[in-house]
């Protein structure tokens, strides 16, 4: 049984994790950590991670950015690995989590969606092929509460299609006023309204012929079964950095 203390437990994507988890035959929440500490699971909430007291196998982080130091010292203090779920950090903070690998697991993935990592990969292959004859935009849709924009998954899809052209490309985040499209934009387009779980869609437009490759999650439980399966993965790995791309191969 792989024990995990999760961080972020009383946000919406961490009590669909505990209703996942409480099905798991392999997997168990040991402790949770949040600011509210109202509990209405069958383990204790902690308002501050240094309290935690249960002996756990993963930490795994659903909370925000401003928790990244603290997880950090106690991961690193208890030797123990992190599946990072959280999105907008900096880019100082990617480079902290990454650095983290030196010393313990580190599961860092900005989307923990299965069917989103397969059209990653998919990317990874067909972008290079078709940017000569076709634009490339991108269109993220997400709840009214979303804080960062344009979405961690949009950035990821973003730059593995930037990472795969030969020629080098710009990202436009929207367009106003006169501007008038190059052929090097990767237009990244993001939109907020009422209670988008989130969708991703990947639009190769071109003379006579669109492509378009579309991601829509229809509950939060793929982002919690996704999370899940990395906790179990990472559990007993050695130090180094994984990601949803060595789960799904």
């Amino acid at each position: 049984m792989v024990k995990i203390l999760l961080v972020g437990c009383n946000g919406k994507m961490g009590h669909m994790i505990s209703k996942v988890a409480s099905t798991s035959e392999t997997l168990n929440i040991q402790a949770g950590v949040d600011m509210n500490t109202e509990s209405n699971f069958n383990y204790s909430i902690y308002d501050s991670i240094d309290k935690v007291t249960e002996e756990v196998d993963v930490i795994l982080d659903f909370s925000r950015p401003s928790s990244l130091d603290s997880i950090s010292k106690y991961a690193l203090a208890h030797s123990l690995p992190v599946v990072f779920c959280t999105t907008g950090y900096t880019e100082e903070q990617i480079v902290h989590i990454k650095n983290l690998q030196n010393s313990i697991p580190v599961f860092y993935s900005a989307n923990m969606s299965i069917g989103i990592n397969i059209i990653n990969n998919l990317l990874k292959s067909i972008s290079n092929k078709l940017y000569t004859d076709f634009d490339i935009e991108i269109i993220e849709k997400h709840h009214n509460q979303k804080v960062d924009a344009p979405s961690g998954t949009a950035l990821l899809l973003a730059n593995t299609i930037k990472d795969s052209i030969e020629e080098e490309t710009t990202f436009n985040y929207g367009r106003e006023g006169i501007s008038k499209r190059e052929h090097k934009e990767i237009g990244i387009h993001a939109i907020r309204g009422g209670n988008i779980i989130g969708d991703h869609e990947v639009i190769f437009a071109g003379m006579g012929e669109v492509i378009e490759i579309k991601h829509s999650a229809i509950s939060r439980e793929v982002f919690a079964v996704g999370a899940l399966k990395a906790c179990q993965y990472v559990h007993n790995k050695p130090k180094g950095i994984y990601s949803m791309d060595d789960v799904v191969k």
